[in-house]
């Protein structure tokens, strides 16, 4: 799996305004700045989050952007979902919509799996538990083998 420059940058602008969350809209130059972002790229991350539900924009001299719901609340799948689509496909095609025939047949489970895991941990992983270091323990498990953190 592949996790896009644009999600990375999503994610943590939303990480950004979820720790701001008590302290007012947060312009998008602020967020920018915070997480060394190229601000015309997160321009359009954040109308895609705006247009995706995930964030508010208001306007004028106090104005910047807000998560639209509290950060508990949203996954860090709902944010890559908004800006990048689904979270697996191959070949751009969602799994359940591929076929393969003779020694190939046994990829579409094991596409499937890989989907299944993918979202156990995405959608079980809130801005919250991101922006507290508090990863739910099934994350942090998978973080604790030493083999995680090596590249084969």
């Amino acid at each position: 799996m592949r996790i896009s420059a644009r999600a990375d940058y999503a994610v943590r602008a939303a990480l950004q305004l979820a720790d701001a969350r008590d302290a007012g809209p947060l312009k998008a130059e602020a967020i920018a700045d915070a997480q060394d972002i190229p601000h015309k790229f997160l321009e359009g991350i954040l109308n895609d989050m705006r247009r995706g539900g995930l964030v508010l924009s208001q306007r004028g001299g106090n104005g910047g952007y807000r998560l639209a719901k509290a950060a508990e609340a949203i996954s860090i799948a709902d944010v890559i979902r908004v800006v990048d689509g689904p979270l697996v496909s191959v070949r751009g095609v969602r799994p359940p919509e591929l076929s393969y025939t003779g020694p190939a047949e046994s990829l579409l489970p094991l596409w499937v799996a890989l989907r299944a895991n993918v979202r156990q941990i995405l959608d079980g992983v809130s801005l919250a538990d991101v922006a507290s270091s508090e990863l739910p323990s099934q994350v942090s498990a998978l973080t604790e083998d030493p083999a995680s953190w090596t590249n084969p």
